[in-house]
């Protein structure tokens, strides 16, 4: 005698038939993660000359009191050499709030009345390749939130080399689009801390670095310094290093890059 095998179904409770093999679709709440405040500290820079875009870039805050500074490579700003000439640079700020994808664009002009209106640092060893322009508080978009470094976060503890240090920027203009957030490269100290490399006020870190991370904040991170930005500043990634006459069959790219040291911010911002 043949059995007969019954497949027995179920109400849920919403009245459908379900197969009992089927399973259950539970409802996932997605939580929002907790950002790291270095990713907010850090912008892209777009140069413009009027409305025809020349360059990108890499930049970060600096709190000095209630001022607020935009901090890139000088060379972003002006270059000479290459007849890199811009007026006006084009920054990002994010909307208050969990939600990362509204963000605000702040245009700054860099010149009012044929003066530069950011500054730029030299000392024994000539100039050096870090600008500051202020923030005016009317360019701010209401609403916005960013992450800025401050005074105590200039003199780190001597460093070893070799030791892990990040570089935060916007490579070739690669970042988060949706989130407008940077990426962040691994590096090490390959100079000794505290030396002026060659002379000059700058530091020595091994990374492979692109065009567009010029201005990218050099940090490394310390949890004793700030509970909201626990990263201690130590330069500003300003370029590539190679040997000239290097052959480029035979021989490698360095792999090395410059960057200065970031006390020369207290002198910038006075």
């Amino acid at each position: 005698m043949r059995r007969r095998t019954e497949v027995r179904r179920r109400r849920t409770q919403h009245g459908s038939l379900r197969h009992p093999r089927e399973p259950r679709v539970s409802s996932v709440q997605i939580v929002q993660p907790v950002i790291d405040r270095l990713l907010l500290a850090s912008t892209p820079v777009a140069t413009f000359d009027g409305d025809r875009r020349l360059t990108r870039a890499s930049g970060f805050f600096y709190q000095q009191g209630a001022r607020l500074f935009l901090v890139t490579s000088a060379h972003v700003l002006l270059d000479l050499a290459s007849g890199h000439h811009p007026n006006r640079i084009e920054l990002l700020l994010h909307h208050n709030g969990s939600d990362l994808t509204p963000c605000h664009l702040v245009s700054l002009w860099l010149y009012e009345d044929g003066r530069a209106l950011w500054r730029q640092a030299g000392d024994s060893g000539g100039a050096v390749d870090v600008a500051m322009l202020e923030i005016p508080a009317l360019a701010l978009p209401l609403h916005t939130q960013w992450a800025a470094f401050g005074a105590h976060q200039l003199q780190p503890p001597p460093l070893r080399i070799g030791e892990p240090v990040l570089i935060v920027g916007f490579p070739l203009g690669f970042h988060d689009t949706l989130h407008h957030l940077p990426v962040v490269r691994g590096a090490v100290m390959a100079s000794a801390w505290g030396i002026r490399f060659q002379g000059k006020g700058c530091f020595v870190t091994d990374a492979p670095m692109h065009r567009g991370s010029s201005g990218a904040p050099v940090v490394s991170y310390d949890p004793q310094i700030d509970p909201l930005l626990p990263w201690q500043l130590l330069g500003v990634h300003a370029a590539r290093m190679d040997m000239q006459g290097r052959d480029q069959h035979q021989d490698a790219s360095l792999g090395l890059n410059l960057a200065w040291y970031a006390d020369v911010l207290l002198a910038l911002s006075l």
